[in-house]
């Protein structure tokens, strides 16, 4: 059951532990989670398993007949230095746990084990994997051949592996994220995290929790100590997008880490050390912003020492129908069909309208026209008629007025902010379900009820 044969929604456990008894118990634990758990009673055979499994988390005992689990824990970083190892000692010292650490553990518990500690975990490896499965998935080859994207990736290549950070502006959609994880991909930290954060999408009471973590008791329902986006980052690369939209409080916290490294978690005294890079993006003009008051001069002159700007797709020629092939061939692949083509006329189309939406308004548009249209090209009219639906949901116009009564445009709404949720999430009910807080059993029976199929993937 190697990784690449698991079900997407199977989350795998190995427990290393020479005690029978704490195996059993600890397997209880993990699968009333509903997860999957694998376990071994030494090393060598933890490490065979490891190998060929792939899992999504290892709890490792220290104190082990044959391989121990600090000379365990060095062979997995070699192997596969991403999936995240906790050691466990009865016996715990400081050195112990220092040296674990250096090494790359993920954390570090003491036996006996509390429950407390084994939850978050859990979560964490979830949260790591859902990072790594959608920066995979959003992050094709950077496409096009417009001389401003040619300096983009001829900027990549320079700095990459310099290990400076990064400022990123353009306009939402232009692909800040993707040009974000190339700088990661081609740099000296490729092996290690990548955690991106929207800062506009936290509110802002709970924006520092998710950026520096909470002790357990910080604040009303923290029933458990979390680490935050920096924490998860160590080592790795952390991209903060539209940092425009932060407070100015967050700000100068933000601008004490990128000077000291460090930064303590909410409700906590302990100081936490961090070794990331930052790249940083926006839509905003910061300048702007720091002439009004609204962002800090001296956190823009640390974040900005290396700027891209990037294109919006309008300004890219025929970049459009390079990304339109690339997005019809993506679709056609997921859908088991051939791909669809594009007529002359509906190229002259793509060409003449603005896209204000940019690469992500013509992706999201590319994938309702092959889900909704049995055609096997793309024609000028159909491609207007979906250009102007999408105008009339962004302005939020008539689409909905049309409804004979309120229920009927509720009924409407749902269906299609479902839709475009599914669309969202490349059809991943898990995904989708946590997203707009459904239960993934609920979100099954909205599907029922609206027609919605679930889609079937080459």
């Amino acid at each position: 059951m190697s990784e690449s044969h698991r079900n997407p929604d199977e989350f795998l456990a190995l427990i290393i532990d020479d005690e029978e008894k704490i195996r059993k118990a600890l397997a209880a634990v993990i699968e009333d989670e509903g997860w999957t758990v694998i376990d071994a009673a030494d090393g060598s055979k933890g490490l065979q398993l490891f190998a060929r499994q792939e899992p999504d988390l290892v709890l490792l005992d220290v104190w082990m007949p044959g391989i121990d689990g600090i000379e365990t824990l060095q062979k997995m970083k070699q192997l596969k230095p991403q999936i995240p190892v906790v050691i466990m000692s009865g016996h715990g010292t400081i050195e112990t746990a220092v040296r674990a650490t250096r090494i790359g553990a993920f954390d570090y518990l003491e036996k006996p084990l509390s429950l407390d500690k084994i939850y978050p975990l859990l979560d964490h490896a979830k949260r790591l994997r859902s990072y790594a499965e959608e920066h995979h998935q959003n992050s094709p080859d950077l496409i096009g051949n417009a001389d401003s994207m040619l300096q983009i990736k001829r900027q990549i290549n320079l700095v990459a592996a310099k290990n400076a950070w990064v400022l990123i502006t353009g306009e939402n959609g232009t692909g800040k994220e993707v040009v974000a994880n190339h700088i990661h991909q081609k740099s000296t930290r490729a092996k290690k995290p990548f955690v991106a954060v929207n800062c506009a999408a936290i509110p802002e009471d709970l924006i520092e929790s998710e950026l520096f973590g909470h002790a357990k008791g910080a604040f009303t329902n923290a029933i458990a100590a979390k680490k935050g986006k920096f924490e998860l980052a160590n080592h790795g690369t952390i991209f903060l997008d539209e940092i425009g939209d932060m407070s100015l409080r967050t700000q100068a916290k933000i601008l004490r880490i990128l000077q000291e490294q460090q930064f303590e978690r909410l409700g906590a005294s302990e100081t936490q050390h961090v070794d990331v890079r930052v790249i940083a993006a926006t839509n905003q003009d910061l300048k702007e912003l720091i002439k009004e008051g609204r962002f800090r001069e001296d956190l823009y002159y640390r974040l900005n020492v290396v700027p891209f700007h990037l294109p919006p797709l309008r300004d890219r020629g025929d970049d459009v129908f390079d990304l339109a092939q690339f997005f019809l061939g993506k679709m056609a692949k997921e859908l088991g069909e051939q791909p669809k083509q594009i007529s002359d006329q509906a190229m002259q189309v793509m060409r003449d309208y603005p896209w204000p939406g940019n690469i992500r308004e013509l992706k999201n548009l590319l994938e309702r026209i092959c889900i909704m249209s049995d055609q096997n090209t793309v024609e000028a009219d159909v491609l207007r008629a979906y250009l102007e639906l999408e105008d009339k949901v962004d302005s939020n116009s008539s689409e909905l007025m049309n409804a004979s009564n309120l229920k009927q445009a509720k009924s409407d709404f749902e269906r299609a902010y479902i839709l475009g949720k599914l669309e969202e999430n490349q059809w991943n009910i898990t995904k989708t379900a946590e997203a707009i807080g459904l239960e993934r059993s609920n979100l099954h029976k909205k599907m029922k009820l609206y027609g919605i199929e679930p889609k079937q993937k080459g």
